[in-house]
C-alpha cells in the first residue's frame, strides 16, 4: 500500500494533475450552485473534455473534482434558496434553510463547508486503507439486501416527523412511492399511469418534484404572506464563525458521519442520497431531547450531519466503481462509461495493472477537499450576500432558478405545469403541517426498491429471501426498531406528562 501511495503523490501532484483537480473543483462547485444542474449534466458534457485529455488519470482526476465538487456545491442553494437541485443536498436544507433565515447563513456555510471537507477528507483515508477490503465486502450484497437497505433509508421518515406526527411522514412516504411509479415498471417495459402522455413515460423528473416541494412553495408563502417577507435579520450577514462550544457539538457528529457515510457510500445502489437520509436520522435519534426539538428549525448538528454523510459517501462510492467495476449511482455509472471510454477497464485488478490512476483518483479526492475548502471559506461573505437581496426581488430570483431548474432538468415544457401544479399541491399541504421532506424520500428511493424487490422475487419465487438471508432480516429488523422508536419516545413522554399532572 505504502508503494502504491507513492505512486498515487507523485502523479497526483504533478502540475497537470494539479491543475485539474483545481478546474474540476471550480466547475463542478460552481454547477452544484445553480439547481437542476447536478454532476451527472455536467460529468456528461466533461466527458468529452476529458478524453480529449489523453492521459486517463489525469481525465479521472478531472471528472472526480466536479463530482465531489458539485456535491460540495450544492449545499449553498439548500442553504440559501430552500432549492436543493442535487438528491444529496436535499436534508441539508432542513436545518441549513432556517439558520439562513435567522441572519446566520454564513455560519450555516461555514459549517457545511467544514463538514463536507472533513467528510471527503476522512473517508479519503478510509477509502485509501479499506478499498481492497471493502470490495469483498461489496459483493456480499445482493437484491436482497439492497431492497432492505432502501427499507431502512425510508424509515428515516420518523426522524422528520414532528411530535405526533409520525402518522403523517407514513402518508407522504406512501405518497412518494406511488408517485416513484409512474413511467415504466421494472419488470415489463411497459408505461404504468402515465394517463397517455408520452412525457410522462420516463416518469417525474427528480429536480421537478425537489424545486416543487421546497423552492416554489417558499415562493409562493413569501407572496401570500408579507410578513415573512420582510428580511429582518435574515438579510444580515454576521456571526460568520462558529465557537468552540459549537465545534466541540459538532465534531462528534463530524467523525460519526463520516464512517457511516463512507460505508453506507462504499455499497453499490446506496450512494450520498441515502448516506445524508440516515446521517440526519440517526443523529435526531441519539440526540438529547432539548435538541430534538431544534432539528428542523435550525440545528447545527441537523446541518453537519447530512454535509458529512453526503461528502464522505461520494468518495467511498468509488470503491466499488474502481475494485469492482460496479457503479454505485448514476454519476458513477457515467465515471464508468468515461473509464471505458479511456481505455481503462475498471475491477479487481485496477490496482495491479494500473497502480497510478487508483492511488491517483485517491489522493487526488483529499487534495481536491483541500482546494474546496480553501476556494469556499474566502467566498462565503459573498456568496451570504444573496440573502441582503430584497425579497421583493429575491422571489422572481427563486421563482427563475426553479422553472429554470425544472426545464433543463428534462428538457421538456412539461415538467413546468408538474411543477406548478406539485408546487400549489406541496403549499396547501405545507398549510396543512404535514413533513414534505419524506414525499421526497418515499419518491427517491422508490425506483430503487422496486427493482430491488422485482429482482429478490424472481431469484426466489416469493418473499422467502427474507427468513432465507440473514443480513436481510436484520436490516429489516433495524428499520422497523427505527420506525417504531419515535412512537416509543412520544408514548413513554405522554405517559411521564400524564403522570406528572396526575401527582400535582
Amino acid at each position: 500500500m505504502i508503494e502504491g501511495i507513492l505512486i498515487g503523490l507523485q502523479t497526483a501532484l504533478s502540475l497537470q494533475n494539479l491543475l485539474m483537480v483545481i478546474g474540476g473543483c471550480l466547475i463542478g462547485t460552481f454547477i452544484g450552485m445553480l439547481p437542476g444542474l447536478g454532476p451527472m449534466s455536467i460529468i456528461a458534457i466533461m466527458i468529452p473534455v476529458a478524453i480529449s485529455i489523453g492521459d486517463p488519470a489525469a481525465a479521472l482526476i478531472l471528472l472526480a473534482g466536479v463530482y465531489y465538487g458539485a456535491i460540495f456545491g450544492g449545499s449553498t442553494s439548500s442553504i440559501l434558496l430552500n432549492a436543493p437541485g442535487v438528491a444529496g443536498t436535499v436534508a441539508t436544507s432542513f436545518d441549513g434553510y432556517p439558520m439562513a433565515r435567522e441572519g446566520k447563513a454564513g455560519k450555516a456555510l461555514t459549517i457545511a463547508a467544514i463538514a463536507s471537507f472533513c467528510g471527503g477528507t476522512i473517508g479519503a483515508i478510509l477509502l485509501m486503507i479499506f478499498a481492497p477490503m471493502l470490495s469483498s465486502v461489496a459483493l456480499l450484497f445482493h437484491s436482497a439486501e439492497y431492497f432492505a437497505l432502501m427499507v431502512v433509508g425510508l424509515s428515516a421518515i420518523a426522524a422528520f416527523a414532528g411530535t405526533g406526527q409520525v402518522a403523517k411522514a407514513i402518508i407522504m412516504t406512501l405518497l412518494g412511492l406511488i408517485m416513484a411509479t409512474v413511467g415504466e415498471g421494472a419488470l415489463f417495459n411497459m408505461p404504468r399511469f402515465t394517463m397517455g402522455l408520452m412525457d410522462l413515460q420516463s416518469g417525474f423528473g427528480f429536480v421537478t418534484l425537489a424545486m416543487a416541494m421546497f423552492a416554489l412553495p417558499e415562493a409562493i408563502f413569501l407572496v401570500l404572506n408579507p410578513g415573512r417577507s420582510a428580511q429582518g435579520d435574515g438579510g444580515a450577514i454576521k456571526d460568520m464563525r462558529i465557537t468552540r462550544s459549537e465545534a466541540k457539538s459538532i465534531a462528534p457528529v463530524i467523525g460519526r458521519q463520516s464512517l457511516q457515510g463512507f460505508f453506507i457510500g462504499v455499497l453499490p445502489g446506496a450512494g450520498a442520497t441515502i448516506a445524508s437520509f440516515l446521517g440526519y436520522a440517526v443523529e435526531r435519534n441519539i440526540a438529547p431531547k432539548a435538541e430534538q426539538e431544534q432539528f428542523g428549525k435550525g440545528s447545527i448538528k441537523g446541518l453537519a450531519a447530512p454535509e458529512t454523510a453526503n461528502n464522505a459517501a461520494c468518495t467511498g462510492s468509488f470503491v466499488p466503481l474502481l475494485t469492482l467495476g460496479i457503479p454505485g449511482s448514476g454519476t458513477t455509472a457515467i465515471l464508468l462509461g468515461a473509464l471505458i471510454a479511456l481505455n481503462v477497464t475498471p475491477g479487481p485488478r485496477l490496482m495491479l495493472d494500473d497502480p497510478q490512476i487508483f492511488w491517483a483518483v485517491i489522493i487526488s479526492m483529499y487534495i481536491g477537499n483541500l482546494v474546496l475548502l480553501i476556494l469556499n471559506l474566502p467566498l462565503i461573505p459573498y456568496i451570504a450576500k444573496i440573502l441582503s437581496v430584497p425579497r421583493n426581488f429575491l422571489i422572481p430570483f427563486i421563482l427563475f432558478f426553479t422553472l429554470m431548474g425544472a426545464y433543463i432538468g428534462q428538457n421538456n415544457a412539461t415538467e413546468l405545469l408538474l411543477l406548478v401544479g406539485f408546487g400549489v399541491c406541496a403549499t396547501v399541504l405545507r398549510f396543512a403541517d404535514y413533513p414534505l421532506a419524506p414525499l421526497l424520500i418515499g419518491f427517491i428511493l422508490g425506483g430503487m426498491l422496486e427493482n430491488n424487490f422485482s429482482r429478490s422475487m424472481q431469484l426466489y419465487d416469493g418473499v422467502s429471501f427474507v427468513w432465507e438471508r440473514p443480513m436481510t432480516l436484520g436490516l429489516l429488523v433495524i428499520a422497523a426498531f427505527l420506525v417504531i422508536l419515535p412512537s416509543y419516545r412520544a408514548r413513554r413522554a405522554r405517559a411521564r406528562a400524564a403522570g406528572i399532572a396526575d401527582g400535582d
